[in-house]
């Protein structure tokens, strides 16, 4: 069965940085594109971006392009997302998750940006 634990979550101020962690386990996770969502309080799942299996095709939604990067590590079955320049509307509980997952199966971890 899948397993996926996100970590790096956190509180910081209007234009700080975090750095998000998923580790896979269980499955193959050279073999999957994997992505990240998000989810605030009130709204519905949102995509943040996704990356190809060899870390390759790195899509982003257009709210985050250019401040947000996503990046793997098959050998230690890692997902990254470093977020710069984060903003108060990216508050929202962030998910990894395989590419074609339609709903996340972790729990996710928090991230809020005060003003």
């Amino acid at each position: 069965q899948v397993q996926l634990v996100e970590s790096g979550g956190g509180s910081v101020q209007s234009g700080g940085s975090l750095r998000l962690s998923c580790s896979a386990s269980e499955f193959n996770f050279g073999f999957y594109a994997m992505k990240w969502v998000r989810q605030a309080p009130g709204k519905a799942l949102e995509w943040v971006a996704s990356v190809g299996n060899s870390g390759d095709n790195t899509p982003y939604a257009d709210n985050v392009k250019g401040r947000f990067t996503i990046s793997r590590d098959n050998a230690k079955s890692m997902l990254y997302l470093q977020m710069e320049d984060l903003k108060p509307e990216d508050t929202a509980r962030y998910f990894c998750a395989i590419a074609q997952e339609r709903v996340p199966k972790s729990q996710g971890t928090q991230v809020t940006v005060s003003a």
